[in-house]
Protein backbone atom coordinates (compact mmCIF):
# COMPACT_ATOMS: atom_id res chain seq x y z
CA UNK A 1 0.00 0.00 0.00
CA UNK A 2 1.06 3.71 -1.06
CA UNK A 3 2.09 6.12 1.73
CA UNK A 4 2.96 5.88 5.36
CA UNK A 5 1.73 2.74 6.93
CA UNK A 6 3.56 1.73 10.04
CA UNK A 7 1.76 -2.07 9.96
CA UNK A 8 4.23 -2.87 6.50
CA UNK A 9 7.47 -2.08 8.71
CA UNK A 10 9.10 -5.17 9.64
CA UNK A 11 11.59 -6.36 12.87
CA UNK A 12 13.13 -9.81 12.19
CA UNK A 13 12.97 -10.65 16.24
CA UNK A 14 13.49 -14.47 15.67
CA UNK A 15 14.85 -16.85 13.00
CA UNK A 16 16.13 -19.63 11.81
CA UNK A 17 18.02 -21.23 9.52
CA UNK A 18 18.42 -24.21 7.73
CA UNK A 19 20.81 -26.43 5.15
CA UNK A 20 19.67 -29.18 2.60
CA UNK A 21 20.70 -30.69 -0.59
CA UNK A 22 20.98 -28.06 -3.14
CA UNK A 23 17.41 -28.40 -4.88
CA UNK A 24 15.57 -29.21 -2.61
CA UNK A 25 12.04 -27.52 -2.34
CA UNK A 26 10.86 -25.35 0.76
CA UNK A 27 7.77 -25.60 3.02
CA UNK A 28 5.20 -24.43 0.89
CA UNK A 29 3.25 -24.68 3.72
CA UNK A 30 3.11 -22.25 7.31
CA UNK A 31 2.13 -24.65 10.14
CA UNK A 32 2.43 -23.65 13.88
CA UNK A 33 5.59 -25.04 14.24
CA UNK A 34 8.35 -24.02 11.50
CA UNK A 35 10.82 -26.51 12.59
CA UNK A 36 8.04 -29.20 11.61
CA UNK A 37 7.48 -27.67 8.08
CA UNK A 38 11.30 -27.17 7.38
CA UNK A 39 12.48 -30.98 9.05
CA UNK A 40 9.95 -32.91 7.11
CA UNK A 41 10.75 -31.41 4.10
CA UNK A 42 14.37 -32.44 4.26
CA UNK A 43 15.98 -29.88 5.84
CA UNK A 44 18.45 -29.13 8.62
CA UNK A 45 18.48 -26.46 11.40
CA UNK A 46 21.86 -24.83 11.65
CA UNK A 47 20.45 -24.00 15.31
CA UNK A 48 21.97 -21.12 17.27
CA UNK A 49 23.35 -18.13 15.68
CA UNK A 50 24.79 -14.88 17.21
CA UNK A 51 22.85 -11.89 18.04
CA UNK A 52 23.83 -9.90 15.06
CA UNK A 53 21.16 -11.94 13.02
CA UNK A 54 21.37 -12.27 9.31
CA UNK A 55 22.72 -9.57 6.80
CA UNK A 56 21.61 -9.46 3.32
CA UNK A 57 23.55 -8.30 0.94
CA UNK A 58 22.60 -8.19 -3.46
CA UNK A 59 24.79 -6.30 -5.31
CA UNK A 60 24.49 -5.65 -8.83
CA UNK A 61 27.88 -4.60 -10.93
CA UNK A 62 27.15 -2.40 -14.01
CA UNK A 63 29.98 -1.58 -16.83
CA UNK A 64 29.33 2.22 -18.33
CA UNK A 65 29.11 2.79 -21.72
CA UNK A 66 30.77 6.06 -23.01
CA UNK A 67 30.35 8.14 -26.00
CA UNK A 68 32.74 11.03 -27.48
CA UNK A 69 29.61 12.91 -27.55
CA UNK A 70 28.96 12.50 -23.49
CA UNK A 71 30.93 12.81 -20.56
CA UNK A 72 28.49 10.85 -18.63
CA UNK A 73 27.65 6.96 -19.65
CA UNK A 74 24.99 7.20 -22.17
CA UNK A 75 23.86 3.39 -21.08
CA UNK A 76 24.57 0.83 -18.46
CA UNK A 77 24.98 -2.89 -19.14
CA UNK A 78 24.78 -5.45 -16.19
CA UNK A 79 27.56 -7.52 -16.17
CA UNK A 80 26.97 -9.36 -12.51
CA UNK A 81 24.96 -10.41 -9.35
CA UNK A 82 26.09 -11.04 -6.53
CA UNK A 83 23.20 -12.64 -3.97
CA UNK A 84 24.85 -13.49 -0.83
CA UNK A 85 23.93 -14.14 3.25
CA UNK A 86 26.27 -13.56 6.14
CA UNK A 87 25.40 -15.10 9.37
CA UNK A 88 27.50 -17.00 12.25
CA UNK A 89 26.84 -19.54 14.27
CA UNK A 90 27.44 -20.70 17.40
CA UNK A 91 26.80 -24.55 17.83
CA UNK A 92 29.94 -26.84 16.65
CA UNK A 93 28.26 -30.21 15.19
CA UNK A 94 28.11 -32.32 12.48
CA UNK A 95 26.46 -30.02 10.41
CA UNK A 96 27.79 -26.81 10.99
CA UNK A 97 31.23 -27.59 11.60
CA UNK A 98 31.08 -29.22 7.65
CA UNK A 99 29.04 -26.43 6.35
CA UNK A 100 31.63 -23.93 7.61
CA UNK A 101 34.86 -25.90 5.96
CA UNK A 102 33.07 -26.99 2.71
CA UNK A 103 32.13 -30.01 2.79
CA UNK A 104 33.44 -33.34 4.08
CA UNK A 105 31.94 -35.09 7.24
CA UNK A 106 32.01 -36.23 10.89
CA UNK A 107 33.43 -39.64 11.69
CA UNK A 108 33.28 -41.74 14.35
CA UNK A 109 36.38 -43.21 15.42
CA UNK A 110 36.65 -46.74 15.70
CA UNK A 111 36.49 -49.22 18.99
CA UNK A 112 37.45 -48.74 21.82
CA UNK A 113 37.83 -45.37 21.36
CA UNK A 114 33.84 -43.56 23.02
CA UNK A 115 32.27 -39.79 22.08
CA UNK A 116 35.52 -39.56 19.60
CA UNK A 117 34.76 -38.19 16.56
CA UNK A 118 37.46 -37.11 13.80
CA UNK A 119 36.82 -34.64 10.77
CA UNK A 120 39.67 -33.67 8.07
CA UNK A 121 40.08 -31.06 6.20
CA UNK A 122 40.82 -31.63 2.34
CA UNK A 123 44.04 -30.43 1.16
CA UNK A 124 42.12 -28.07 -1.46
CA UNK A 125 38.78 -26.70 -1.36
CA UNK A 126 35.80 -28.69 -3.05
CA UNK A 127 32.77 -27.31 -3.98
CA UNK A 128 30.08 -27.66 -1.78
CA UNK A 129 26.90 -27.27 -3.39
CA UNK A 130 23.99 -26.75 -0.90
CA UNK A 131 20.25 -25.44 -0.56
CA UNK A 132 19.81 -22.69 2.20
CA UNK A 133 16.60 -21.25 4.07
CA UNK A 134 16.10 -18.41 6.28
CA UNK A 135 13.07 -17.93 8.01
CA UNK A 136 12.02 -14.87 10.58
CA UNK A 137 9.09 -13.73 12.25
CA UNK A 138 8.08 -10.47 13.11
CA UNK A 139 5.35 -10.62 16.49
CA UNK A 140 3.18 -7.83 17.42
CA UNK A 141 2.93 -6.53 20.86
CA UNK A 142 0.72 -9.12 22.84
CA UNK A 143 2.60 -12.11 21.76
CA UNK A 144 0.16 -13.42 18.52
CA UNK A 145 2.80 -13.87 15.04
CA UNK A 146 2.11 -11.10 12.82
CA UNK A 147 4.13 -12.07 9.57
CA UNK A 148 6.66 -14.95 8.87
CA UNK A 149 8.99 -14.56 5.80
CA UNK A 150 11.01 -17.59 4.05
CA UNK A 151 13.94 -16.78 2.20
CA UNK A 152 15.49 -19.23 -0.25
CA UNK A 153 18.75 -20.40 -1.94
CA UNK A 154 17.83 -23.27 -3.63
CA UNK A 155 21.20 -23.61 -4.90
CA UNK A 156 24.68 -21.78 -3.79
CA UNK A 157 27.91 -22.27 -1.64
CA UNK A 158 30.03 -20.88 0.93
CA UNK A 159 32.03 -18.48 -0.53
CA UNK A 160 34.01 -16.60 2.60
CA UNK A 161 34.34 -17.58 5.81
CA UNK A 162 35.76 -15.40 9.41
CA UNK A 163 38.31 -16.65 11.28
CA UNK A 164 37.74 -18.48 14.04
CA UNK A 165 38.35 -17.06 17.56
CA UNK A 166 39.21 -19.11 20.55
CA UNK A 167 38.72 -17.02 23.55
CA UNK A 168 37.74 -17.63 26.94
CA UNK A 169 35.32 -14.52 27.18
CA UNK A 170 33.78 -15.55 23.74
CA UNK A 171 31.60 -17.90 22.41
CA UNK A 172 33.49 -19.53 19.08
CA UNK A 173 31.80 -18.94 16.14
CA UNK A 174 31.57 -19.98 12.04
CA UNK A 175 31.01 -17.66 10.36
CA UNK A 176 30.06 -17.59 6.97
CA UNK A 177 29.03 -16.17 3.63
CA UNK A 178 26.86 -18.13 1.57
CA UNK A 179 26.30 -16.88 -1.91
CA UNK A 180 23.60 -17.89 -4.58
CA UNK A 181 24.31 -19.76 -7.74
CA UNK A 182 22.30 -19.87 -10.80
CA UNK A 183 20.34 -22.72 -11.50
CA UNK A 184 20.12 -21.87 -15.50
CA UNK A 185 17.31 -21.36 -17.95
CA UNK A 186 15.85 -18.58 -16.31
CA UNK A 187 15.00 -19.81 -12.55
CA UNK A 188 15.12 -17.42 -10.03
CA UNK A 189 18.43 -17.34 -8.13
CA UNK A 190 16.08 -16.83 -4.88
CA UNK A 191 12.68 -16.63 -3.54
CA UNK A 192 10.59 -15.03 -0.81
CA UNK A 193 7.38 -17.12 0.81
CA UNK A 194 5.46 -14.26 2.62
CA UNK A 195 2.78 -14.91 4.96
CA UNK A 196 1.89 -11.31 5.30
CA UNK A 197 -1.65 -9.77 4.37
CA UNK A 198 0.38 -6.27 3.75
CA UNK A 199 1.16 -7.36 0.26
CA UNK A 200 -2.39 -8.40 -0.74
CA UNK A 201 -4.08 -4.78 -2.73
CA UNK A 202 -7.29 -5.17 -0.82
CA UNK A 203 -5.67 -3.99 2.43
Amino acid sequence: MAGNNSAEIRVAGTGKLYVADAGTSAPATFGTDPAVDWTGAGWKDLGFTSGDGVTFSKKDKLEAIDSWQSVSPVHYIYSARDLSLKFSMLQFNEDTLPFFMGGGSVKAEPTPAVDTYRYEIAERPFADVRALGLEFTDVKAGGTTAVTYRFIIPRGQVTASDDIKLARKAASQLGVTFSAMSKGDGKPLATFLMKDSQYSATV
